[in-house]
């Protein structure tokens, strides 16, 4: 039950009322829109019904609200208000609230959930980080949020794929497989020294060496770099995918598909790069031409010679882009339009892509490349991320030794949990810089926002297990009483909470439609404030209390409002990706 969508389909209703008895056709996708009003004084809900309808009716805004306002008194309406040039307030009834309460715990785990992706196809890609080592703190914050993300549009009926694009074809990977074999020919007894600048130095490649030791032996050993290179490679590749994999374990995120950028050109397939330019040349959006050299400052896209270019301008890109290299490799950008385009091919029209901050110039000519392949049948979005920087009570955080040169994701959720990183990524949206202080995240205090919102779970569990203690038939979940049985919850406090509950379908689907999962964690933190505040009330006022030792009945009403929030804030926080949890320890 969405009390938003309830009363748009009324409004609705009584529109079409009135355009039938004045004749007017109305036109297709009015926007009406009901939704809080910015000032909670003014009612419960307020909608621009008039404003809109105003011009199709040939009437003043004012006088539609007034005929509006006629046909929405009665039935769970306790006042209608008319405010300004035709905006209409509305304040419900406390016997409507109860319904929703009701609603609340009857639905309980599956209160929110939706259907307005209407199973439409989405793929989510994130983390994508390079094979060359394990995950950092700066790729934390993409994973979560992609995560995140994820199960949001799940959570409202959309049909999703999280996806992870290896990058294991270009000059990284050959700098990865040489690194490698340095720390080989150590596990085979050779000093190597100091390594060697321009090699990854972390220790966390002496496994990699040793496991291609007791693969080869010493057989690789001496041999020219086009002999052992390949093998190498792969094998590191390999290595690192499965520490990336037990690292984004740890945080608790799987991927549903792992996609091989050299698969893109020596798979199965054949080469999807060269297809992918022979498409776009098929439909003339590639060409031989020279591109003119950068306004201000140097650019490495840039070359003054004949290139194969794209027509990205064609698409809103600021110019066109090269495809091809001077000596005829593949550009990134070729391989990244392949990737995509293969996406689109596998049914994505909708593509959602998390990408660091730093990747901010690369978004207007992917998204005017996925508009190409796709003849602007898909889109792509960019949710960008900016940088994390950890301190420890104050005191930026010293790097990681073991890493070479930062602090890895393993660092931080061994050190915190994974449920306290998860949900302290996404208390900022994700375009704003983060500060991430160990002391800060594991203190028990209103200004830790994990420990608060998870207190209010396990403060709900507690009232549960203490009210059993006096009523033995009392369990959790509670079985839901009808709205009329609740009629008692009548103070401000109580129907402020039910109303606060009720907003969460809402902002469910704002969040996700909007790609904000961090809205989430924002409403997950009020409705805790909320909670918390309706629990120090009754220390004063016995009546707000949630168990009457003298009265079963009236503690079973009560505990509607416990069962409602421990339900909502356990949904959450699932969507999410962090665990509610019993009890504070």
């Amino acid at each position: 039950m969405d009390v938003f969508k309830d009363f748009a389909a009324r409004i609705r209703a009584a529109v079409d009322d009135i355009a039938a008895e004045r004749g007017v056709v109305l036109p297709e996708g009015l926007a009406l829109t009901v939704e809080p009003p910015r000032d909670a004084a003014h009612g419960d809900l307020a909608t621009n019904a008039a404003m809109v309808l105003a011009k199709p009716f040939s009437a003043k805004p004012r006088e539609l609200a007034e005929a509006l306002a006629e046909r929405l008194t009665g039935a769970d309406i306790a006042d209608v208000d008319i405010a300004g040039p035709g905006f209409i307030n509305i304040r419900l009834t406390a016997a409507y609230w109860h319904k929703m309460l009701a609603a609340i715990v009857a639905a309980g785990g599956d209160y929110g959930a939706s259907d307005i992706g209407g199973g439409m196809k989405v793929n989510v890609e994130y983390v994508s980080a390079n094979p060359t080592g394990p995950m950092h703190v700066g790729h934390c914050r993409g994973a979560v949020v992609g995560d995140a993300l994820a199960g949001l549009l799940e959570r409202v009926g959309y049909d999703v794929t999280r996806e992870y694009y290896i990058n294991d074809a270009g000059a990284q990977v050959d700098v990865l497989a040489r690194s490698a074999y340095l720390r080989y020919r150590e596990a085979c007894g050779e000093d190597i020294g100091d390594i060697p600048e321009g090699l990854y130095p972390g220790d966390y490649l002496k496994p990699v060496g040793q496991a291609t030791a007791q693969q080869f032996g010493d057989t690789l050993l001496g041999k020219d770099e086009a002999e052992w290179l390949e093998p190498v490679r792969d094998l590191t590749i390999h290595a690192m995918m499965a520490m990336i994999r037990e690292d984004l374990a740890e945080l608790g995120i799987r991927h549903d598909v792992f996609f091989s950028e050299r698969e893109l050109i020596a798979g199965e397939g054949g080469d999807r790069v060269a297809q992918t330019i022979d498409d776009l040349r098929a439909r003339d959006l590639v060409y031989e031409g020279r591109l003119p050299p950068p306004k201000g400052q140097p650019s490495e896209d840039w070359e003054d010679r004949e290139q194969t270019l794209f027509r990205a301008t064609e698409f809103g890109d600021d110019i066109d882009r090269p495809l091809l290299k001077s000596d005829g490799s593949y550009t990134y950008f070729a391989n990244d339009i392949a990737y995509h385009r293969d996406k689109y091919l596998r049914g994505f029209n909708r593509q959602i892509d998390v990408w660091g901050a730093d990747h901010g110039g690369y978004v207007k000519r992917m998204t005017s490349a996925v508009r190409a392949i796709s003849g602007g049948e898909a889109a792509l979005e960019i949710r960008l991320c900016q940088l994390v920087k950890l301190f420890r009570a104050g005191e930026p955080v010293r790097m990681s030794k073991r890493a070479g040169d930062f602090v890895t994701l393993r660092d931080v959720t061994d050190e915190v949990g994974r449920d306290v990183v998860r949900f302290m990524m996404l208390m900022r949206k994700s375009d704003a810089p983060l500060d991430f202080d160990f002391a800060r995240v594991v203190e028990q205090s209103k200004d830790n926002p994990v420990f608060y919102v998870q207190y209010a779970h396990a403060r709900a569990k507690s009232v549960f297990r203490n009210a059993a203690e006096v009523f033995s038939g009392i369990t959790y979940p509670l079985a839901a009483l009808p709205g009329e049985e609740l009629a008692t919850l009548t103070e401000e406090a109580d129907l402020a909470l039910i109303r606060q509950l009720a907003a969460f379908p809402r902002t469910l689907e704002a969040a996700a439609e909007a790609g904000e999962p961090h809205r989430v964690a924002f409403y997950l933190y009020d409705l805790a404030a909320a909670f918390h505040a309706l629990w120090n009330l009754g220390k004063d006022l016995p009546q707000l209390r949630f168990i009457h030792d003298a009265d079963e009945q009236m503690t079973i009403v009560r505990l509607h409002l416990v069962a409602a929030v421990a339900a909502v804030v356990a949904a959450g926080l699932s969507v999410l990706g962090v665990r509610p949890v019993e009890e504070m320890r």
